[in-house]
C-alpha cells in the first residue's frame, strides 16, 4: 500500500454537504422573501443561521484518519490527534460499531470517526488497510524471528 493514505467516511460528506448547501440556499432564499416588516438585522440573522448549521455539518463531514511512514493522524468533529505507529496497539471496529476505536499503548482509547461502520463494504476495505499498515509499520520486529 503506498502512504500517505486517507480514509473517509463517503456517506457522511456526501450527506453533510448536500445538507449544508440546501440549508444555506434556503436561508438566503427565507432572507429575500420574508414579509417587509422584517429588518435587515432579520434577514442577516437568517443567513447567519444557516452559516451557523453549515459550520457544524462541515465540522462532523472532515473527520478523517490519514496515516503516512511516521504514524496516524485522527480527526474528528472537536480534536485532530497525531499518533506515532508504535503508539496504536490495536484498531477494533465490532459489527454495529459506528467507527473504529484505536486501543493505545499508553493504555487509552481513541474513536476514529474517519471509518463509517454504516458503510459496510467499504468500512471493511479500509479496517483491513489500516491493520495491515498498523502490522507493518507499528510492530517492532521480533528478535527471536
Amino acid at each position: 500500500m503506498t502512504l500517505p493514505v486517507v480514509w473517509r467516511p463517503r456517506t457522511t460528506r456526501i450527506l453533510a454537504y448536500t445538507l449544508a448547501s440546501t440549508i444555506m440556499i434556503g436561508m438566503i432564499v427565507l432572507a429575500f422573501v420574508v414579509p417587509r416588516d422584517w429588518g435587515t438585522v432579520d434577514r442577516v440573522g437568517l443567513v447567519t443561521f444557516g452559516l451557523l448549521v453549515a459550520w457544524i455539518l462541515h465540522v462532523l463531514a472532515r473527520c478523517r484518519i490519514a496515516a503516512d511512514r511516521r504514524g496516524l493522524t485522527i480527526v474528528n468533529p472537536l480534536y485532530t490527534r497525531r499518533y506515532e505507529w508504535a503508539e496504536v496497539v490495536r484498531v477494533n471496529m465490532s459489527a454495529g460499531d459506528p467507527w473504529p476505536t484505536l486501543d493505545l499503548a499508553s493504555g487509552d482509547s481513541i474513536s476514529a470517526m474517519g471509518i463509517n461502520g454504516a458503510e459496510h463494504r467499504l468500512a471493511a476495505r479500509q479496517m483491513t488497510e489500516l491493520r495491515i499498515l498498523l502490522r507493518t509499520y507499528g510492530e517492532a520486529p521480533d528478535p527471536l524471528a
